[in-house]
């Protein structure tokens, strides 16, 4: 009789709410550039000392279609000595992607797309300025992983900041 009484609609289930989909349709280099500046100006006086530091931007705009998306993530590596300070190599990257996103509410498609979406792209923006170094004469940089939810906060945090100080400046004059 319990299958009966489901069966008949005496008990309803509650409808699953839509389950977030994406896909990515595309992916491409934007803009790419390596500077190697040992090659340019001769090899550095005395000791070598590496100190790598990664920056990374993300910006993302709506396509034509009421569901697609492009989300473009910068990377500019800078390789410096430590010693006495001259860069050994820059590298830049633009890199793309062109996603289609279902089922994301409004207000949690910007966190979506500044998080999820650099983070489905990074492993191939790792293995190209993996090469890109390589390539451009010095071993390989392999890109430790990075934390696209920390980055959305400080983010929001330097628009809070921001947004603060705007009105003090604008009082003044």
């Amino acid at each position: 009789m319990a299958e009966e009484n489901t069966q008949n609609g005496s008990t309803q289930q509650p409808q699953p709410a839509a389950q977030p989909r994406m896909q990515i349709l595309a992916q491409f280099i934007r803009d790419l550039s390596f500077e190697n500046a040992v090659a340019q100006k001769g090899a550095p006086h005395g000791e070598v000392q590496p100190e790598i530091t990664v920056q990374v931007s993300l910006d993302a705009r709506k396509r034509g279609s009421e569901t697609q998306y492009e989300v473009i993530t910068k990377y500019r590596v800078t390789s410096t000595n430590k010693t006495e300070g001259s860069t050994l190599f820059l590298a830049e990257l633009d890199y793309g992607g062109v996603f289609q996103i279902e089922g994301v509410p409004q207000d949690q498609l910007h966190p979506f797309l500044m998080i999820e979406c650099p983070r489905m792209l990074f492993p191939f923006v790792r293995r190209i300025i993996s090469d890109l170094t390589r390539d451009g004469g010095f071993p390989a940089f392999n890109m430790d992983p990075v934390d696209f939810v920390a980055l959305y906060r400080q983010e929001l945090a330097r628009r809070a900041q921001a947004a603060q100080t705007a009105p003090a400046d604008q009082k003044l004059s």
